[in-house]
Parts: C-alpha cells; structure tokens; sequence
C-alpha cells in the first residue's frame, strides 16, 4: 500500500471515532435529561405543599380562636353567676331589714298637699256683659279661690310590700257672687259662696321596689265624699253623698325607717251621675311627709 492509501485509512478512522464520540455525548444527554423530569416529576408540586402548609396553620388558628372563646364563655359565666350569687344576697339583706322594720315600725301616718286643677278648670271667672242697658242687672260669679287639697292617712304594714289603711281628704272653693248692671258696673258683692269635699276612704298600697331609701309603690282607695257649701242644687240639698274613688298610678317614698317624704301622681273621684260630678281627676299630684312608729 502506498504512503497516500495510508493516510486515508487513518483519516477514515478518525472521522469515525468522532462520529461514535458525538452520538455517544449525545445519547448520554438525552438519558441525562429524561433522569432529570423524572426526578422533577416525583417531587411533590409547589403550590401543593404551600397550600397544605396554610390548612395546618389555619387548623390551628380556629383551635386557638375556639379556646379562646370557650375560655371566654367559661370566665362570662362565672362571673354572671358570681353577679347573680351577689345580688340575690343583697336582695336578701333588703328583705330581711324590710321585715325587720316592718315588724318594729309598723304604723305610718303622714300628712299631704295635693292640687286642685279640675276644680280650676271647671270653675273660673266669666266675663261680664257690658252691652245691655244700664238698668239691666245681672249676676256673676268671680274671684274664685281654691283650698286645694289637704289630707291625713294612717296605714299599717301588714307585710313590707302591702299597707292598708284610712284617708281624709278636704278640699274647698270660694268666690264672690257679683251683681252688676248693663254696663258692667258693680252693685253688689256677697263673699260667702262656697263648697266643700270631705272623703273619707280606705286606702291599700302594693310596693314593688325596695331599696334602703327610695321605694316606688301604687294604690287604691274607696269611700264616701261628703259635698256641702252654700249652694243648693236642684235637688234643694246642701248635702250630698257621693261615691269616692282615689287611685295612686305611682308614688315615691323617700326616706330612712321613721321619717319620709313622698310624692304620688294619680287622682281623686266622686260622682253619682253625669250631671253629679263633685270630683273627676282631682288631686293628680301629691306630696306629702310622714312618720313610722
């Protein structure tokens, strides 16, 4: 073989273990590359583990939220019931005290004012005319003048939240009865008009709420009003008997176990008809101040 056959056997041989390099490398890189997405495909996803990670924690939140509040509970109760626990003792104290009192003070009387707006409502001052003749004589009523009320009642603890008892009530009108001509001008004047309510009642109180000073209660009262004065009614009596009614919505009593004060609003009634009415909501507002022993 000549020298050139020698040398394009050996570049042959060459071009060949180049070709056998490069598809070796490359076989290798491909079986590299699907070793490495396997691998990548075993591992568990991203986002899975994140995610799963958040359920834990907020698993243990609501725990943490539900002791809380379970421990908040706990704690409200014992406290309401420590609360409650309180104020049933202290009503209990109050009671007791209330009893106590009742039966060392079981008499009370007292003393009181009250108003008189119907009476001021219904009698008041007209005026006169002044458009008749001179000689023309007429009769008016005038300068009327309220007594108001004024009243004494005895009562007796029968138990701390229940009194019974007796009232007398007085209350009275004056005025001026007025002769006057057409004119309005005055000719005479007599002074001596009047009328008068005695009731006489018995009274009952239902207390509803205790405290070492203040009580608020309610009433009832019922008995005979005795109307008398200088008029005649057409009936031509001076002195009628009537039904009497007192009613007491709300009252306050305030006040240490012998001495107290007292306000009541309510009303005072008596009537034996339509045409008979002596009192109708008389005496709304009260005060008054009294003693126990």
């Amino acid at each position: 073989m000549n020298k050139t056959g020698i040398v394009l056997l050996l570049w042959l041989c060459c071009a060949m273990t180049a070709v056998a390099d490069t598809l070796n490398v490359d076989t290798l890189a491909t079986d590299m590359l699907a070793i490495d997405t396997l691998a990548i495909d075993s591992l568990p996803p991203v986002e899975n583990h994140i995610t799963t990670g958040a359920e834990d924690h907020s698993i243990y939140y609501r725990s943490d939220v539900r002791h809380m509040r379970d421990s908040l509970k706990q704690t409200m109760r014992m406290a309401r019931g420590v609360m409650h626990q309180n104020v049933r003792s202290m009503r209990d104290s109050v009671r007791h005290d209330l009893r106590a009192m009742a039966r060392q003070y079981p008499h009370q009387l007292r003393i009181g004012w009250g108003d008189q707006l119907f009476e001021s409502l219904v009698w008041y001052n007209l005026p006169h005319s002044t458009i008749y003749p001179e000689s023309y004589i007429g009769q008016y009523d005038e300068e009327y003048r309220y007594v108001q009320h004024w009243f004494a009642e005895y009562q007796y603890r029968v138990r701390y939240w229940f009194n019974v008892g007796a009232m007398v009530d007085y209350s009275g009108v004056l005025w001026d009865k007025v002769t006057r001509n057409g004119k309005g001008e005055e000719v005479s004047r007599d002074k001596n008009c009047n009328f008068h309510n005695i009731a006489i009642m018995v009274t009952t109180r239902f207390t509803y709420m205790h405290s070492k000073y203040v009580s608020l209660y309610s009433g009832l009262g019922a008995g005979l009003n005795i109307n008398t004065g200088s008029e005649i009614d057409y009936r031509n009596r001076k002195t009628a008997l009537a039904p009497a009614l007192s009613l007491t919505v709300l009252g306050v009593n305030v006040g240490n176990e012998r001495w107290f004060a007292a306000a009541e609003f309510g009303g005072l009634y008596s009537l034996t008809s339509i045409s008979e009415v002596y009192m109708a909501g008389s005496r709304m507002f009260t005060v008054s101040v009294g003693c126990r022993f």
